[in-house]
Order: C-alpha cells, then sequence, then structure tokens
C-alpha cells in the first residue's frame, strides 16, 4: 500500500510539472521558461522536478510524448489498441482514414507545442536533438503504414514502397496540418476528407 501510494504521488507531480510546463511554454516560449517557474506553477519543489525529469529538455519531451499519445501511460503509439487494428484493417481505403484520423487529433494536440520546439531547435542543441527524434519516430510509424499497404498489394504498380511512405510522411505532416487547419482554417472534417482523399489518390490504384 505504501509503494501504491508513492506511486501515486509521484504520477501526480509528474502531471503537475508537465501541466505546467506546457502552459508556460505556449505563454514564454521554451528558451524564457525556466525549471524554476514550472516547479512554482505546479507546486512541486525543484529538487523533485529535476528527480523525475533530470532537465528542462527532458520535462519538454515528457509533455511531447504526453500530447502525442493523449495520455500519461507508457504505451507507444504502435502498441495501442486502435493503431494496431489500422494496421490489420484489410481495406486500404478505410485504413487510411483511420491514420488520417489519429493523425489529426495528434496535430491538433502537439501543433502548438511542435512550433515551440521549431523555433527552440534553432538555437538549442537539445531541442534540436528532440525535433529530430521525433521526426525519427513519425517516420518509422508513417513507413510502418506504407509496408502494410505494400505487403497487402494495395499500393499502385508502379509506386515503391518508400516513395509511398515519403508522400505518407509529407501529407501527414504537422506542416500541412497547420497550413491548412491552423492557417487557413479548414474545419477538422474537411482536413480530414482531403487528406483521405488524397492519400487514397496518390497511393492506391484508381478503382
Amino acid at each position: 500500500m505504501t509503494v501504491q501510494r508513492g506511486q501515486a504521488r509521484t504520477r501526480l507531480a509528474r502531471a503537475a510539472v508537465v501541466a505546467a510546463a506546457g502552459r508556460l511554454f505556449l505563454e514564454r516560449g521554451y528558451g524564457a521558461t525556466t525549471i524554476e517557474a514550472i516547479s512554482e506553477l505546479a507546486d512541486v519543489p525543484p529538487a523533485t522536478v529535476y528527480r523525475l525529469f533530470s532537465s528542462k529538455h527532458g520535462i519538454l519531451k515528457a509533455l511531447l510524448d504526453t500530447s502525442i499519445v493523449g495520455d500519461d501511460t507508457e504505451t507507444p503509439m504502435a502498441e495501442r489498441p486502435g493503431v494496431r487494428s489500422l494496421l490489420a484493417e484489410p481495406d486500404p481505403r478505410r485504413q487510411l482514414a483511420g491514420f488520417v484520423a489519429v493523425t489529426a487529433g495528434v496535430n491538433a494536440r502537439v501543433g502548438p507545442l511542435y512550433r515551440i520546439l521549431v523555433s527552440a531547435a534553432g538555437t538549442d542543441p537539445n531541442a534540436a536533438e528532440l525535433l529530430d527524434e521525433l521526426t525519427t519516430q513519425r517516420q518509422q510509424g508513417q513507413r510502418l503504414i506504407a509496408r502494410t499497404l505494400a505487403r497487402a498489394g494495395a499500393l499502385r504498380s508502379e509506386l515503391r514502397e518508400r516513395d509511398a511512405a515519403d508522400i505518407i510522411h509529407a501529407l501527414l505532416s504537422p506542416e500541412m496540418f497547420r497550413l491548412l487547419v491552423i492557417d487557413r482554417e479548414w474545419k477538422a472534417d474537411r482536413y480530414q476528407r482531403w487528406l483521405s482523399d488524397a492519400l487514397a489518390h496518390q497511393l492506391l490504384p484508381p478503382d
């Protein structure tokens, strides 16, 4: 019971720090936010913040990880039941539409933080490393989609798996989401319909 209470306190402290960091990063920017400010807003002692996250870079990574999957559990996105069921979906159009819906949710949650990370990466080596790591993770997931379509024989006959992965990477990118949903103010359902149709047109044989 004592161990469980300790784990619960640790989880609450982590959640408070992540939430405080998210608010301060958006209000002040990554560079101007200090661990002391995060500690004060979260009402978690600085020593505890360092013990849990090691650095501001560690806090940003935890914040991004939480935003990507939508909760604070440690199950990677690729191992989530919804994603696994999409990988097993036999209809390629339904499969692509499902991945578009998942990606739209991720981009909506991560979009503001992603812009902060890109900005910080220009001057902060740790932020640049985290941006590279995030991009690599995204590419790995998108290659998995392309591989699944290729193995099912669902890709256009002239399209290589690697080229399919490149197309998926470009169209599902946070940059495309920002251009259409944020800058051009598309509604979420319009964005998802367009993106599903664009992917199907680029990747799958014509009907």
